[in-house]
């Protein structure tokens, strides 16, 4: 069911981003190919045929109302720089500058790296006014929503690299010590202390099962706001749980009920990203965590014990 919804979601963002760009490329929203008017002056004595020369542009709001056909557009004044290149002379307006629509997507989309507003110009130096204007043409600007999409997608695959290598390291430390505490017999002793407490919500756990003690561990580290701990706890559970399956391909009431209490995230101790991030303040919201989570929890078990009496919940 799930992918069938990513798959719509991916479906409606690419539908939405077609009609967008074909809206833009008909209403012609960025002006590709059309020239604009701009005024700029000279703030040092450099010569005009100095490879780069610092000047200072402006491009009046009704300049830019009229060109872009959007009403009340602010004036843009801004320090610059005019380059000489193979190609010709280039404007190239400072860095960061603050930039109205849609000059700031024209900027985004066709400078990204140095995230400056440029293009090709004609000059018409003035012999002794100190302003001159010239006719300066951006590069084309198309598909940007298509492009927006292509790059989050990007992004996000880097972020989910980095968090994949990252968690790496954290299920290798608690899986090992999850095997020393196997081998030294204290899961054993943790199932014995803590299987009155919890057997009512997994009574189709044998008494003394590895997964017992396996779930006990998986939800003292969400309580004590270790998610990355818990993660690792929680998939050996899984997976002794479903050693003692009757229906391989069928999920037990038992794997329901864990799963459905982590993702109630039960939890008393405030996360440890939470604290990392909001410092001591974190200590205004403990009473909310506890009681969020408290209602969250019940609410999982509740619905996990009356789903799974209903006939049409389960699967024989």
């Amino acid at each position: 069911m799930l992918n069938y919804i990513w798959a719509g979601l991916l479906f409606f963002s690419f539908a939405f981003a077609s009609v967008r760009d074909v809206s833009d490329l008909t209403s012609d929203t960025y002006r590709n190919g059309i020239p604009i008017e701009v005024e700029f002056r000279q703030t040092d004595s450099k010569p005009r045929s100095d490879r780069r020369l610092p000047v200072e542009v402006t491009v009046t709001g009704a300049t830019l109302s009229a060109h872009y056909g959007v009403a009340d557009m602010p004036s843009i004044t801004a320090a610059g720089m005019l380059v000489q290149t193979a190609d010709g002379t280039e404007l190239r307006f400072a860095e960061d500058i603050a930039l109205p629509e849609p000059l700031a997507t024209i900027r985004r989309i066709t400078s990204s790296r140095d995230n400056d507003l440029r293009g090709p110009v004609s000059i018409a130096w003035s012999a002794d006014a100190p302003v001159h204007s010239a006719m300066l043409e951006f590069a084309p600007v198309r598909f940007v929503k298509m492009q927006d999409i292509a790059q989050a997608a990007i992004d996000f695959a880097d972020t989910a690299i980095s968090l994949a290598l990252g968690l790496v390291g954290v299920l290798a430390l608690w899986m090992g010590i999850l095997a020393i505490a196997e081998a030294a017999g204290t899961l054993h002793a943790l199932v014995r202390f803590t299987q009155p407490l919890i057997r009512r919500l997994f009574p189709d756990i044998p008494k003394d099962h590895p997964a017992m003690g396996l779930i006990v561990l998986n939800l003292t580290a969400n309580v004590l706001g270790l998610g990355n701990a818990a993660t690792p706890f929680g998939i050996k559970a899984m997976e002794e749980l479903q050693k003692i399956n009757d229906k391989p391909d069928t999920a037990s009431d038992s794997m329901v009920m864990l799963l459905a209490m982590n993702t109630a995230s039960v939890q008393l101790v405030p996360p440890v990203v939470l604290v990392a991030v909001m410092g001591l303040q974190i200590n205004q919201l403990i009473f909310a965590i506890i009681a969020v989570t408290g209602i969250s929890l019940g609410v999982a078990i509740t619905a996990a014990r009356l789903l799974g009496k209903m006939k049409r919940y389960r699967q024989d």
